[in-house]
Formats: C-alpha cells, structure tokens, sequence
C-alpha cells in the first residue's frame, strides 16, 4: 500500500495533467473557497499579500477606467520568480466567469470582449492595477486581481460599478411575455442589457416600485416593492425585493428588468403641427442626421440629463412616452418618471430622436 500511495503521488505531481494554455502556462490556483475570503500564505517566511480598494469603482458606459491593485511582500523582499498576474471576471457568488487579462513581466493578453480594451497600468513598483478602455454594460461587475510568484498565490477582489438606472419593460404584446432569451434580447433593442440584482436592489433603494415580476441577468424573477399592497405579495409582507426564485429560461414568461447607463449622445424631441406617424418620426430624425430615440436611452436622459419634456413622442419600439424631471400639472402623477402612453396602433405625436456627440 506504501508503495502505490507514493506511486499515486508521483503521478499527481508529474504533471499528468496540463494546466489552462492561452499563449503562455499560468498556475490556475485559487486561495479562495468561493466564499470572497481570502486566506494568507507564508513561504519561507514571506508573505505575499495582494491589495484592492474596498469601496466600489464607479464609471459609465463608454468611459475609460482604472481597476487599482498592488501587491507586496511582509518582511519586504523581492520576488522568487517572474510575477504573473490575472485578471478574472467574477459572478456575484465569486465563481469565476471569464478571463480577462494573463500577463508575465511586460507580456500580456486580453480575452473576449476585453480583448483590444484592456491592459495593464504598472507605473509603480508592484503595480498590477487594470485599465478598460470603452466601458461597456455587460462590464458592471466584481474582478480578482491575482498575482502569482511561483507556488505563492494571492489574490483580491475589487468592484466595478456602472451608473446607470433599472427600468422594467414589457413588449407590445402586453404583460408576461418574455422568456428569458427573449428578455436578453428585448433589453439589447432597446439599448440596454438585463439588470442583475445588484441594481435591481440599487434601483428599489433610490425608490423603483414596480408590481409585476421581470427577469434577471441570473436567471431569476423577481420585482421591487416599496408600498406592500395586496396585488403585489400582501399587505403585510416588509417592502423590500419579492423573488419568484430562478424560472425556467425557455417555458416560463414574465416582463424584464433592463439596465443602461450614461449616453454618449444626446436625446431630443421635434414635433409637427399636425403630428406624425411612426414612420414619419424615424423620417424626421434621420432628416436630422439622428435615428429615432430608444426606451433605454430616453431613461438615461431623463435620469442622468435631465430630460424634462410634457409632450408625448414616438421611440423605436412603437411605443409613445415622455419623461418628467419636475412633475407639475397635466403632466401624470407627481413624481418624476418616464410616463408611458403604451403602444397606440394609430395616432400622431411627436418624436424623441438621438445623435451620437
């Protein structure tokens, strides 16, 4: 038995098996249980430690941001071995998923999306810190920076968030609707991606109250409540995120919860005597050099511009809305929103367009 366990042991440690190869060989070791606690090594009585704020990173889309992350030695010494450094993208349960950025010494490579938009920024002495070019949507989210010296493997955790605001949404066909796939793409027409619940919760604390259930960029269902009502789980359920738990992505059909940020345009309105049709909007905003405005993108002009128009307009989906900044009479309830006229069949109304700066 002696004999086959050390067999066994050899085995494992030849290297039977081998390790992740995208242009170069990089330790995949983990120090973490999946629970976002990180433990310490100490080898040879040195100690690695790897350091990233602990307060939130905030940008918006298109923007260009820095990701800050150093490491360090206790006792102070130099490095074993040719540091390789990791950028992984993280689920919110901190599973990994998707490689970001493998570097070794001045060499380094991007993956996906990030490829082309990120690289690293080691302007000072121990610096691993990330920079992401042309933030998009799809890059809220939480990140390790991994650094690795050898056997030593340290890593942390820093997080990205976008600005931007959560607006549900429902197709013309009318409520409950979507399935899952449907919502992803429903959310993308209108210039935004699925909210995770990170902003759904964001969005219910800044005051988002809304009754009917919506997908989630995790699968889930759920809705923010701030006035329990019997309609909306009972009267004596807390204010609070009502969760249906995760559906079935292709059977089960609800609304969605979309998310977008900060434009890089503007959003305007143009209007006619006698009103226009929908094809005759998207005429007037081409005319203009712009295209007909989406749902998303009149959201983020009314929350981060300021939009404030009591005048109904034409957006991509068909649908006829206007949003509020400061509500005042004959212009809907009493607080700011964007007000919707749903998806009239016929009718003549104005026109949101938008025009890349």
């Amino acid at each position: 038995l002696p004999l086959l366990l050390e067999a066994t042991l050899l085995r494992l440690g030849s290297g039977s098996h081998h390790p992740f190869y995208n242009g170069f060989y990089y330790n995949h070791i983990m120090n973490d249980k999946g629970d976002g606690q990180e433990k310490v090594d100490y080898i040879n009585g040195a100690r690695l430690i790897v350091e990233t704020p602990k307060d939130p990173v905030y940008s918006s889309n298109g923007a260009n941001v820095t990701l800050p992350c150093h490491y360090r030695y206790e006792p102070d010494m130099e490095a074993k071995h040719k540091i390789r450094i990791k950028w992984s993208k993280l689920r919110d349960d901190y599973t990994k998923e998707q490689d970001v950025l493998v570097a070794i010494g001045k060499t380094s490579v991007a993956f996906g999306d990030f490829q082309g938009r990120a690289h690293l920024r080691q302007a000072g002495r121990r610096e691993a810190s990330l920079v992401v070019s042309d933030v998009r949507l799809q890059d809220d989210g939480k990140y390790r920076c991994e650094v690795i010296d050898g056997l030593e493997d340290e890593s942390d955790v820093v997080d990205l968030r976008l600005q931007g605001i959560v607006f549900p949404y429902q197709p013309p066909r009318g409520q409950y609707r979507l399935n899952f796939h449907e919502a992803e793409r429903v959310c993308q027409e209108q210039g935004a991606i699925l909210a995770t619940f990170n902003q759904l919760f964001q969005a219910w604390s800044e005051g988002l109250d809304w009754c009917n259930a919506g997908w989630l960029a995790d699968g889930t269902v759920q809705y923010p409540i701030h006035v329990p009502r019997k309609p909306c789980g009972g009267v004596h359920l807390a204010p609070g995120i009502r969760s249906y738990g995760p559906r079935h992505r292709h059977l089960h059909r609800f609304d969605a919860f979309c998310f977008t940020s900060a434009l890089r345009g503007e959003v305007f309105y143009l209007d006619h005597p006698a009103g226009m049709t929908l094809e005759e909007a998207k005429q007037s905003c081409q005319d203009m050099g712009a295209e007909i405005a989406r749902v998303g993108q009149l959201y983020s002009a009314w929350k981060f511009l300021g939009l404030d128009r009591c005048n109904a307009g034409w957006l991509a989906d068909g649908s006829v809305r206007y949003p509020i900044a400061k509500p005042r009479a004959n212009c809907g309830p009493a607080e700011p929103g964007v007000r919707s006229f749903g998806f009239p069949s016929k009718g003549r109304f104005g026109v949101f367009c938008y025009k890349e700066r």
